[in-house]
């Protein structure tokens, strides 16, 4: 259950990543994580932690436009928590065709059954849970598979510091405001991937649209959206704006969040702040995504959905199929 999947979401730190057919992986500085849905969120959120890190996100068929040498430069992660993610597949193929470095990050599938065949290095992630909720699963094999260990030990010490359940209480009082309301959730660039974690979240937990923005860049298109007319204003009270704000971010970052909420609540809108903060970027980031995922809960079952179900996806996943 999801539930319980939420509430045990920190144990996933103490899990120690073992990588298989180790002695085929190459120390590599720059890396691909090809990867669909919440499988490429281990790339996201390694940007948010170190953004001088050089890793790319692609999230789309075949692999980035580089030149061929610079391709050479990468390691190609292949990561889908299923294993047969179809998009993720054909990347994974055809860097295998172009004589790329790969590694496999999954619970098993095809890719793991490719990986095993071709000798190439691989991780292989704890099976059971939705992708979403394997965040920390899925985090610490990519990072492994990028020798990063210094992270793997932080991220250990996670476990000791905080629990999800303490998130639980203002998740579902957060749910509570925004019932009958679509979320519109705002951050900085450093924090697309936690403000992206809470769109997704909402979605596929709590079964309800929800958009996200950058600040500064919503600040020259966006907004104007909600500087609408009488007739249109109508359109503008569904949403409920979130803020993440971190006390890290640029400073004028951290006033365009106050002056856009105080233009906000002087046309009527409604709106929240959330704090980011933690002894260090990982408890930033998980913290806040822990938050996420109680309130996206508590949204579903206002709404009796099923926070677990992804019935759309997959009847979508049939059609396609079929073709």
């Amino acid at each position: 259950m999801i539930y319980d999947d939420i509430k045990n979401s920190s144990k996933q730190f103490t899990w120690e990543p073992k990588i298989e057919n180790a002695s085929a992986l190459k120390k590599f500085k720059k890396f691909i994580v090809v990867g669909m849905g919440g499988s490429h969120f281990p790339a996201d959120i390694i940007k948010t932690w170190r953004p001088d890190f050089q890793v790319i996100s692609w999230s789309n068929y075949g692999l980035p436009p580089l030149p061929p040498k610079e391709l050479k430069e990468h390691l190609i992660i292949a990561s889908s928590y299923s294993g047969n993610t179809e998009e993720t597949i054909d990347g994974f193929e055809l860097a295998l065709k172009k004589k790329l470095n790969v590694a496999v990050m999954a619970s098993g599938g095809k890719l793991v059954a490719m990986a095993e065949i071709l000798k190439l290095p691989y991780a292989k992630v704890p099976s059971g849970v939705q992708p979403r909720s394997a965040l920390g699963y899925m985090l610490k094999a990519t990072l492994a598979l990028m020798g990063e260990r210094q992270a793997l030990t932080d991220l250990s010490k996670l476990t000791k510091t905080f629990r999800s359940k303490s998130y639980e209480k203002k998740g579902k009082e957060l749910a509570r405001k925004l019932k009958g309301s679509v979320p519109a959730i705002y951050a900085s660039p450093r924090n697309y991937s936690i403000v992206y974690n809470w769109k997704i979240r909402f979605n596929e937990t709590g079964k309800i649209p929800a958009f996200y923005n950058l600040i500064p860049e919503m600040n020259h298109n966006e907004m104007s959206g909600f500087d609408a007319t009488r007739s249109a204003a109508p359109l503008s009270r569904h949403f409920y704006f979130i803020f993440l704000k971190d006390k890290d971010d640029h400073p004028q970052i951290i006033k365009r969040m106050d002056v856009m909420r105080r233009i906000f609540t002087n046309r009527g809108f409604r709106s929240e702040v959330i704090l980011l903060g933690g002894k260090n970027c990982w408890e930033k980031i998980f913290s806040s995504i822990m938050l996420a995922d109680w309130t996206s809960y508590y949204t579903g079952k206002q709404y009796h959905a099923e926070p677990e179900a992804v019935k759309m996806i997959e009847e979508f996943k049939r059609l396609v199929a079929k073709r």
